[in-house]
């Protein structure tokens, strides 16, 4: 499976009138089970076509003079930036940056694309950390100084035992 999908369902006009107006074009990305929607013009699918060029051999970008603003025509070239994308997802193994950061993609794995997200045995070690901050912190040592009155705080040390130690302990 392909950790990366992309379409562009749909378009609109920005602007007051037609020499003065410009259409953007919503972009939804799907990455490993998220799904997120970036907006852009056809200018900015021009200038990723000329950086792309500099690193890949990117497919044909749909012509950059549309001769009117007819409905039709616009989806014509909405489906036409919608190939783009998805072609250049398909011939390249590695994305380059610059593709990435147009979809607004951060964390993207350095998998081949033919490996699902998340994958144990690539992940490094750096990856593979925990960067959240903890759950439960005591102030003291519940063991070296147990109170009479904390009866909540027994609970939640008999929890966090049994789950470390006994993770298949059910409770009758």
């Amino acid at each position: 499976m392909h950790p990366i999908e992309v379409s562009i369902p749909s378009f609109r006009s920005e602007g007051s009138n037609v020499e003065k107006g410009y259409t953007v074009f919503k972009i939804e990305v799907l990455m490993c089970g998220r799904q997120h929607t970036v907006e852009k013009r056809y200018s900015e699918f021009h200038a990723l076509h000329k950086m792309l060029k500099k690193v890949i051999k990117p497919p044909e970008i749909p012509s950059k003079h549309v001769r009117n603003w007819v409905p039709k025509v616009l989806d014509q070239r909405r489906h036409g930036l919608e190939l783009y994308l998805q072609t250049v997802l398909m011939e390249n193994e590695v994305l380059p940056k610059i593709f990435l950061d147009f979809l607004n993609i951060r964390h993207f794995p350095s998998l081949p694309k033919t490996e699902s997200c998340g994958s144990f045995e690539t992940e490094s070690e750096e990856s593979s950390k925990l960067s959240h901050q903890p759950a439960l912190l005591f102030l003291r040592d519940p063991y070296l100084l147990p109170s009479t009155n904390d009866t909540f705080s027994n609970m939640v040390i008999e929890g966090v035992i049994r789950g470390i130690f006994y993770p298949d302990f059910q409770p009758r």
